[in-house]
């Protein structure tokens, strides 16, 4: 299991990177607003997490299972995009935290859920 969590959270760092860069340049470049910009940034890393994870970190190459393993991967996806963003306004709105270490935080405590939910019911 550890090294599937060290694996993880090397997908897990592409995924920051892929996230915080296009979160950025919606949000500063193209003034898009914050939560909008920080969700299509969280929707890419997710699909390059995806492939990432299922390949390389949990080894599946079963194809026959690719789009139930998709579908499990999205929703469990969709539940850390919910708390991503209540975490982000969380921080943002109410600690008064700047935008982009709220995202830092947030981002650190969904991995914890991403990992152990695919982990435990998605890539068992």
């Amino acid at each position: 299991m550890l090294l599937r969590l060290i694996k993880f959270g090397l997908v897990g760092a592409t995924g920051v990177c892929i996230d915080f860069g296009i979160t950025w340049l919606l949000k500063e470049k193209l003034r898009i607003n914050k939560f909008v910009a920080n969700t299509c940034g969280f929707t890419v890393a997710v699909g390059n997490g995806y492939v990432l994870n299922r390949y390389w970190t949990f080894q599946k190459h079963n194809d026959a299972t690719f789009q139930a393993d998709l579908v499990r991967f999205l929703c469990f996806s969709l539940v850390g995009l919910i708390l991503n963003n209540l975490l982000v306004w969380y921080f943002n709105e109410k600690v008064q935290f700047k935008f982009y270490i709220s995202k830092g935080l947030a981002v650190v405590c969904v991995f914890f859920w991403n990992f152990f939910s695919n982990f435990f019911f998605n890539f068992k």
